[in-house]
């Protein structure tokens, strides 16, 4: 899961990099040479691009950084955490939800990808299996029990 996430901010890390460094100095030179720059929409549009993919660089290397500093290790094998798949039962509603926590950058409730920094996610850390949760949202409080844990260490087992 991390490796794959790495790999893919790697991915466009290299094409900010070439964008940065090849493509959009000749799009500066290109509308530097049309003239008069106060009026230079492609000029204003070419820095505004510039400055845009400078800062993502920047973000992007250092959720990188952040990444290569997670422990797997300390990811608890018996209780809710990065990585964890787990399935809550609300007895109001009848229902099962299943969830996968991930990190931010991966999150999409309508996949059931639950960021652990969100209320959800936060809730759910270091609980076991049999345990209630509670959490609050934006429909209300929700009250569920969780009825089946996977840690990323058993999903490395499979």
């Amino acid at each position: 899961m991390l490796a794959r996430l790495r790999e893919k901010l790697e991915k466009e890390l290299q094409g900010l990099e070439k964008e940065y460094r090849q493509e959009l100095p000749k799009e500066i030179q290109r509308a530097l040479a049309m003239g008069d720059l106060r009026e230079n929409a492609e000029y204003h549009a070419a820095l505004e691009r510039q400055h845009y993919v400078k800062a993502r660089m920047a973000h992007v290397s250092a959720r990188i950084k952040t990444l290569l500093m997670i422990d797997l290790s300390s990811i608890p094998k018996d209780r809710a955490g990065l990585g964890s798949t787990v399935s809550l039962y609300d007895a109001k509603a009848d229902k099962t939800v299943v969830y996968d926590l991930v990190i931010p950058e991966e999150a999409d409730l309508s996949k059931g990808l639950v960021s652990v920094s969100s209320p959800i996610g936060k809730a759910l850390q270091g609980r076991r299996q049999g345990d209630e949760v509670k959490f609050t949202i934006p429909a209300g409080t929700r009250l569920y029990e969780l009825v089946e844990l996977k840690t990323l260490h058993d999903k490395e087992e499979t």
